[in-house]
Formats: structure tokens, C-alpha cells, sequence
């Protein structure tokens, strides 16, 4: 017999129950919004076109001098750090997306039922605002090949337009923290809500874990936006496939060709990030809309997080070529191949269930029904591990980082290191720099860099399940720990 259901009052009530710190509680916070945007500057320097990866000083500290790192990194000083052109560059990115999204025709889709009752409204077309930017891009090559003015833009302009999506991301945190305050909690008349970690009373923290739950903007010209779901997919999404592209036209205007190792990570990355923005609607039920604030974590992380450190990889492989041969394309395609179809066949389950659980591709598979109403997965997917689907984004993780081999690389020039014209054909010489591209005593150490995103995916995901069941505990209670039990596994069936 199914439990008995909760009350909306009931319901209500252990949604509003304070949740506490995550993330360390405020140095945590601090650490996070102001320690990894040093992070990024830290990956874009020390592993760089200009001198190596890792920069040459750091493999000889014994002999470790300052001024040469500068040297070696392209160091200017802070003013270096921003220009005007690269930050009206990425001004005008911004309101190109924003125009898409209002002019193109989109689909409408209501959210899940706030606390405060009702639903928000939705419109999506980021696929379809997508294809239309891909498809500029891509007449602007046929036109001008690799010099296409946008691809140079990126890769001139790389450390001003990272900072430029730096200084949004916390401007774009700041304002809604401050206007987070006009909302008319408990019950806002225009569906506001304050999100439930989001009310600590610390201002650091709440500015970081984000206070407001859907903070939403009328801008003349184009409307309404809800913010954080249009930070979610874009701008910061497309940017990352923009600047693989870009990187693969570098990796050409310095080598004259292009390599099947920075084509496969290319198309892996395009793969997820076009299929994540076709399946749009499917982010209203995940955690960063119905229950993360936007704050700094999420604003942060979408703008600058995802398109500067998930592209690193093709960043890394425009300045060192390597090729994989068939065997091991096909290795990496294996990888991906897997992760994929764990990642997309999970998600589809879970959205076929929760949209028409009539579905006869999902009306066979059993559950529990919880007192606040929700229905638990016991079998299928779902049934194998609580959050299957976070393995599937790892495994498809590798496929990014794989092809990048065992990385490090030293840039040397020929005046300085003179080459026979054997080696110039052994070594990666750069067409028309006089420089040429070799492993040295730096391989192996780049992996500090390309092979990152793997590892700090796996943390990431570890640490997104543990916020995800310590929500669902608070939730469903009691109900949650005979789910548990019934499915003991984490991410990893056997595992974890």
C-alpha cells in the first residue's frame, strides 16, 4: 500500500527547514569565488604558447628565478590582464546571445512547482541560437580560412576575454544578491523565491551559494530573462565548443595542418555540449534550477569555469600536435561511445518517467512512492546506483583528456637552439615563428594540466552527489533510507 502523502503545508514546511553550510561553510565560499579565478590565470600562464607547458622554470626549482617565470609566461603586469577590445568582444557575445534568445522562435515549457506554489515559464531555443552563431562561424572559415578574424580575435584577445567573463560572472552574482532583498518572502506575488540554502544570514556566503532561487530581469528590447537559466547552457556553454574551434585554427595558422587528436576531443566536447542544448528543457528538473540559488557558485561556473578550463586540452594541443592513428581514435570513440550512452540512456529514463510514466519504454519498471508523493526508481538504471548517471560523465571526461597523451611540451627558438633539417622534420616546427615545439623534461608534466578536468570532474561529481543526497534525506526522510537500502550503490555499481 503507497505511504500516506504529506501535506503541501507539510511539504512545505521541511523544504524551508534551514540546511546549513555546504562547501566549508564562508571560507569555503571565499576560497571558491576568489582562489579559483587565480586557478584559471594559474592554467592559461604556466602552461602557455610562449615558452611551455609547464613554463621551463618550474622543472628546475633548484635553480628557480622569478623574474625568468615572468619571462617565460608572457607576464605584463595586471594591466595586461584586461583590454577594451577583448571586453567589448565579449559585450557584444552576450547581447548577441541574449538577441537570440528573444528574436528566435523558442519552444515554452513550465517548471516544477515552486514552494510558494504555481510554476515559472521557460522559453527555450538555446539549440536552435546555437546552430545560428556555429553557422556564422563556420561561413566566416569558408571565407577567410583559419585567418577568419574571430579565430584570431579568441586567441590574441585569450587572457582579456577570460577576464572579461571574470568580472561579469561577479557583477552578475553582486546584482542578484542585491536585488535578492526586494523579494516578499515568504510568498512573493510574482513567484519570487528566496532558495532555502541561500538565507544564512552570512553575506559572503549567501552572495556565493546564490540567495534569490530564480532571479528574473526585464531588459528593454529583449524582455524577460531568467538569468539563471540562461546562464545554464549559454553563453558560457557554446563558448567552450567556440573556443576549440578556434584553437583548432590555431593549431593550423602554426603547423599548416590539423591533427586527429584536437578534431576527436573537438567533436567528443560538440557532441555533449549540442546535445545538452537540444535537450534544453531537460535542466528544469535538475538541482541548479530548483534548488541552487544563483550566486557566485553557479554564475562563476557557467561563465568562466566551464568554456576556460573544459577547453584546455585543445588549447594545449594547438601549440603540441599529437596524432593518435587509428587505433587510437578508435580507443578514445570506445570510451566516449560508452559514456555517452550511459549518460543520455539514464537521463532519458528518468525524464520519460517523471514526464508520462505510461511510457511503454519505462512503465514496466518499479519504484516507491515517498510521502511527500515523489516516485523512487528501484529498478532500471536508476535501480542500479542512485546517481548512474554521473558515471557516465566521467567516462565520457576521459575521452576529453586521453588524446592529449602523455603531455608536456618546451618551446625553443632556432637561433637560440640551432636543428638539423632531420630533426626540424621529427620536431613540431612552427610555420614562419622560427620556433619548433618539443617534449623535453617537460613530458609528462602537462598532464598536470590536460588530465585536471578528469580529476576534478570525478571530485566535482562525488561532491554533487553528496549535496544530492543529503537534499534528498532532508526530503523524503525515512523513505530515502529504505530507498538506500533497496539501491546501495552511489555512482559506480560494486564500487562507490
Amino acid at each position: 500500500m503507497a505511504p500516506k502523502r504529506k501535506s503541501h503545508q507539510e511539504v512545505k514546511d521541511v523544504a524551508e527547514e534551514p540546511h546549513g553550510y555546504e562547501f566549508l561553510g564562508p571560507p569555503g565560499a571565499f576560497i571558491i569565488s576568489f582562489g579559483l579565478p587565480i586557478l584559471v590565470y594559474v592554467f592559461t600562464f604556466l602552461c602557455n604558447d610562449i615558452s611551455g607547458c609547464p613554463a621551463p622554470s618550474l622543472l628546475s626549482p633548484s635553480t628557480f628565478n622569478l623574474d625568468q617565470l615572468k619571462k617565460e609566461v608572457g607576464w605584463t603586469g595586471f594591466s595586461g590582464l584586461l583590454n577594451t577590445k577583448a571586453f567589448l568582444g565579449t559585450l557584444g557575445y552576450y547581447l548577441l546571445s541574449l538577441a537570440l534568445y528573444s528574436f528566435l522562435p523558442g519552444e515554452e515549457h513550465d517548471g516544477v512547482e515552486l514552494r510558494s506554489g504555481g510554476r515559472l515559464t521557460y522559453r527555450f531555443n538555446a539549440f536552435s541560437s546555437a546552430l545560428f552563431i556555429i553557422a556564422i562561424l563556420g561561413a566566416g572559415t569558408v571565407s577567410h580560412g583559419a585567418e577568419f578574424p574571430v579565430w584570431t580575435f579568441i586567441t590574441d584577445n585569450y587572457v582579456g576575454i577570460l577576464t572579461s567573463n571574470i568580472l561579469i560572472s561577479y557583477f552578475l552574482a553582486t546584482y542578484c544578491y542585491v536585488r535578492s532583498f526586494s523579494v516578499k518572502h515568504p510568498k512573493d506575488p510574482s513567484k519570487r523565491e528566496l532558495a532555502a540554502g541561500g538565507r544564512t544570514g552570512n553575506m559572503l556566503y549567501d552572495w556565493f551559494i546564490g540567495r534569490e532561487l530564480n532571479p528574473r530581469i526585464v531588459l528593454p528590447i529583449f524582455g524577460e530573462v531568467d538569468i539563471k537559466a540562461w546562464c545554464e547552457l549559454r553563453p558560457g556553454m557554446l563558448l567552450w565548443i567556440i573556443m576549440d574551434l578556434a584553437f583548432i585554427m590555431k593549431q593550423y595558422r602554426n603547423f599548416g595542418r590539423v591533427t586527429d587528436s584536437i578534431i576527436l576531443i573537438t567533436i567528443a566536447q560538440t557532441i555533449y555540449t549540442f546535445d545538452a542544448l537540444f535537450m534544453e528543457p531537460a535542466i528544469l528538473t535538475t538541482i541548479d534550477i530548483i534548488a541552487d540559488g544563483f550566486g557566485m557558485m553557479l554564475s562563476f561556473g557557467d561563465l568562466v569555469w566551464v568554456p576556460f578550463t573544459y577547453s584546455i586540452q585543445a588549447r594545449y594541443l594547438s601549440v603540441y600536435p599529437v596524432d593518435l592513428g587509428l587505433k587510437g581514435v578508435a580507443a578514445v570513440l570506445a570510451v566516449q561511445s560508452i559514456g555517452y550512452y550511459i549518460f543520455r540512456s539514464v537521463n532519458n529514463e528518468k525524464n520519460r518517467f517523471r514526464t508520462n510514466p505510461d511510457d511503454p519504454r519505462v512503465r514496466h519498471l518499479k519504484y516507491i512512492e515517498t510521502a511527500a508523493g515523489s516516485k523512487l526508481l528501484v529498478s532500471g538504471w536508476w535501480g542500479t546506483a542512485r546517481h548512474i548517471n554521473y558515471m557516465g560523465d566521467w567516462f565520457m571526461s576521459w575521452s576529453y583528456v586521453l588524446p592529449t597523451a602523455l603531455s608536456g611540451y618546451v618551446i625553443r627558438n632556432v637561433a637560440e637552439h640551432p636543428i638539423t633539417a632531420a630533426q626540424a622534420d621529427a620536431y613540431h616546427f612552427r610555420n614562419s615563428y622560427g620556433k619548433y615545439v618539443v617534449p623535453d623534461g617537460a613530458k609528462g608534466w602537462g598532464m598536470i594540466f590536460t588530465y585536471f578536468f578528469m580529476v576534478y570532474f570525478a571530485v566535482l561529481l562525488v561532491h554533487r552527489e553528496r549535496r544530492d543526497e543529503e537534499k534528498c534525506r532532508r526530503k523524503y526522510g525515512k523513505d530515502w533510507d529504505r530507498y538506500v537500502e533497496l539501491v546501495p550503490w552511489r555512482i559506480l555499481p560494486g564500487v562507490y
